[in-house]
């Protein structure tokens, strides 16, 4: 090769190389997870590869939202072969969990019992998850891609304010288990930022997940570990829960919306299916000559009917009563009440329902954008801050409190409650990370804030379909109804003085919110602008004084 052709060859790999870095992007809640997310495409990895090893890093750096004793679910673009993937890592119910150990003697349920220690734990689903996308999709070893959590788990990172500010709201909790505030508290008082936090087993743990994959946490040693410090301490574990424990693929649900394709997680995620019957009813309303009062409005009522729907007939997609799940909405849906542009509905008006649930809002979501066409967005969670609070000895692993989104319910205890709490069953989540398609281009984006995910997403979308960019999608003040209790929560920004007299005079009972929420991360694609942009939610991103992976 002659030195002109070298020279040539050189610059073709230069363009070539950063156009490709060009077209990656990774955005996540913590700036430790995104700059490894970004080391790991720069070192040869795939979209797959590097969201495991965020997944892994957000286990570290944020043990209060998520972590390897919690699940979520794993939303993926493939673009060779131009398909979707949803992967359901929900946690599951133990074998010999029942009704009756979460009630009282009077039949009721007891709040304390699904929140805190080791009953209130699901068998984990994110280290199979990180296991099987390495393994399935992955261009790099998991050894390799776990490698940054492991760094920061057995070397410490410097704690933030919003660390700090979970420490003080669970400090009682975590002071109940010894294994729990020798990890998380300082010297058992709440840390300062700036504090380091060391979790050695923690490191073990996920060094041996690297080595032996899915085997390493469900089999063998650990296993048996895990199940013997939980039932010590009053669970109901069984080496089985583990050994039987896998992810699962499932078809995503998919709609379109004024040329926009929508895919999101199916059950156990009701999000998706909500958003679907949210749109399908917009179609019908020309919310371009309405008024931006009577669109919150016409939001608001469509949210309280979508959650009356989540409430009636969503839960594990594998039990009897959702196999025909999306027939089951639309007949229902057939006999609420109808919309009033000019009113409020009363919740007298819809048919009776009283099993509800409870969601915590301590969760994580994170998405990337390959070189490739690669696309992962994952929202994942141990559900309360802290979780159970509760960590089996020697293992680092800080277990979820998800029991607690079943229905604990003895009066309505049979098979056609959906979400009703049984053995070896999933709970109902609204995680929904979400991604859009058109002829505009794409977005993908998800949040933690428990229920709130639902509206957030929404009122996120619509941002997007009436042109928004990342940031605005991002920063949008949101507001939110759940059907019960029966008001509009709001940012103070989200609505004004008279826009909430209007809404009163119209029936509403409205809510502002004591403080900002959720977490909103974002990437847009441009094909007009060809740029390819991220934003994170500036109510939530900490700055980081750690030193860099």
């Amino acid at each position: 090769m002659n030195q002109k052709i070298k020279i040539l060859f050189i610059l073709f790999i230069f363009v070539f190389t950063t156009k490709g870095l060009a077209y990656e992007q990774v955005v996540t809640s913590h700036p430790l997870a995104t700059e490894v997310g970004q080391k790991i495409l720069q070192d040869g990895g795939n979209a797959y590869d590097a969201a495991v090893a965020i997944s892994a890093t957000l286990s570290v750096v944020e043990p209060f939202a998520s972590g390897l004793g919690g699940g979520g679910f794993w939303l993926m673009y493939d673009n060779e072969s131009k398909t979707h993937i949803f992967l359901d890592a929900r946690e599951v119910s133990p074998a010999k969990a029942t009704l009756s150990m979460y009630l009282d003697a009077q039949e009721n349920h007891v709040k304390s019992i699904s929140r805190e220690g080791p009953l209130a734990a699901g068998i984990p689903g994110l280290p199979a998850a990180l296991s099987h996308v390495s393994r399935t999709y992955g261009k790099l070893p998991l050894s390799r891609t776990l490698l940054p959590a492991i760094h920061f788990a057995e070397n410490g990172f410097d704690v933030d304010e919003r660390y700090v500010r979970g420490a003080k709201y669970k400090k009682e909790l975590l002071l109940k288990y010894p294994e729990s505030s020798a990890i998380f508290l300082d010297r058992g008082e709440v840390p300062n930022p700036g504090w380091t936090l060391y979790q050695k087993d923690l490191a073990h743990t996920l060094k041996m997940i690297g080595d032996f994959g899915h085997e390493g946490f469900y089999i063998g040693s650990f296993a048996n570990r895990l199940v013997k410090s939980i039932n010590q301490n009053g669970g109901v574990w069984r080496l089985d829960d583990l050994q039987n424990y896998n992810v699962v693929e499932r078809d995503p649900i998919t709609f379109t919306y004024k040329n926009h394709r929508f895919t999101a997680p199916g059950l156990p995620s009701s999000g998706a299916l909500m958003l679907k019957y949210i749109f399908a009813s917009l179609e019908s309303y020309n919310t371009q000559e309405m008024t931006a009062l009577q669109v919150k409005h016409l939001i608001s009522e469509l949210l309280k009917r979508a959650f009356f729907l989540r409430n009636s007939v969503m839960g594990d997609p594998d039990t009897a009563g959702n196999k025909n799940i999306e027939i089951n909405i639309t007949n229902l849906a057939k006999n609420l009440p109808k919309v009033s542009l000019d009113k409020a509905t009363s919740l007298s008006e819809f048919p009776i329902i009283d099993s509800f649930i409870n969601e915590g809002i301590s969760t994580t979501h994170f998405a990337v954008v390959d070189r490739y066409g690669n696309r992962v967005a994952v929202t994942q969670s141990i559900n309360f801050w802290f979780g159970s609070g509760f960590v089996p000895q020697g293992t680092g692993v800080l277990l979820n409190n998800e029991m607690d989104d079943f229905i604990f319910d003895k009066k309505k205890g049979d098979e056609r409650i959906a979400n009703l709490m049984q053995p070896s069953k999933r709970m109902l989540s609204s995680m929904t990370p979400l991604m859009i398609e058109s002829d505009r281009g794409f977005t993908i984006l998800g949040t933690p804030g428990g229920k709130r995910i639902i509206s957030m997403v929404l009122l996120s979308s619509l941002e997007w379909i009436n042109g928004g960019d990342a940031m605005s999608i991002a920063s949008l003040p949101r507001y939110h109804h759940q059907f019960t209790p029966d008001h509009i929560l709001f940012e103070k920004d989200a609505i004004s003085e008279s826009g909430r007299l209007y809404l009163e005079s119209m029936g509403h009972n409205l809510k502002e919110s004591s403080r900002l929420y959720g977490n909103m991360q974002v990437i847009t694609w441009d094909k007009k602008k060809q740029k390819l942009d991220k934003a994170s939610d500036p109510r939530g991103l900490p700055k980081s004084n750690s030193r860099v992976y």
